[in-house]
């Protein structure tokens, strides 16, 4: 081999050992540019997409709960009213804290509020209930989980806004704060309301 193909291997060798050395770099400008796109979108990037939007609610078929005075929450307790379907449990913190906003919405005649009790002990729930109010029309009692499965529960507590075709509206994931019942909810409402 000549001196000056040497050289020229010699040379293809440290140009190369730049390009793997530049390479986690040229990584992490790219996912750094992804993700300030994505903060600068002005999406709420903690909002979690739900294919359920748009489609018909799945069907609900749950006992009622054992000692409270509502009824079952079947698919007939909501069908043909504005429904808000949200799911709670007595061990949920922030059902507590959104639950005022809750007993606050069953006072307008114009909205349905049911609720789902998920994987909670009957005796809890009542407990839960009587201490702080129940805004619920009706009550279905999911043991298992499998109702909130069908709902594309991510967490509790998550609410749902139905129409009265059986149309999911709205949904939200996470507790109501007064900012998200006035500005995200009531909005939903009043819309679903002058649409039907």
């Amino acid at each position: 081999m000549t001196e000056e193909s040497e050289q020229h291997v010699s040379s293809a060798k440290g140009r190369g050992r730049y390009l793997i050395a530049a390479l986690p770099l040229v990584l992490f400008a790219g996912l750094a540019t992804i993700f300030m796109t994505q903060l600068q979108s002005g999406r709420d990037v903690s909002e979690i997409p739900s294919a359920l939007l748009g489609t018909k609610a799945p069907p609900l078929q749950l006992t009622a709960l054992d000692g409270s005075e509502r009824p079952a929450l079947t698919t007939t307790a909501i069908s043909g009213k504005l429904t808000l379907v949200n799911v709670f449990a007595s061990w949920c913190v922030p059902c507590r804290q959104e639950h005022p906003m809750l007993l606050e919405l069953s006072k307008d005649p114009r909205v349905n509020v049911v609720g789902i009790n998920y994987k909670d002990r009957n005796d809890n729930a009542l407990r839960f209930l009587g201490e702080l109010g129940n805004p619920y029309a009706a009550i279905g009692v999911d043991p298992n989980g499998k109702a909130a499965i069908d709902w594309g529960v991510y967490g509790i507590p998550e609410s749902y806004l139905v129409g009265p075709d059986g149309t999911i509206l709205y949904k939200k994931v996470g507790p109501f704060d007064p900012d998200t019942f006035q500005t995200q909810l009531m909005p939903a409402i009043e819309k679903a309301l002058k649409g039907s």
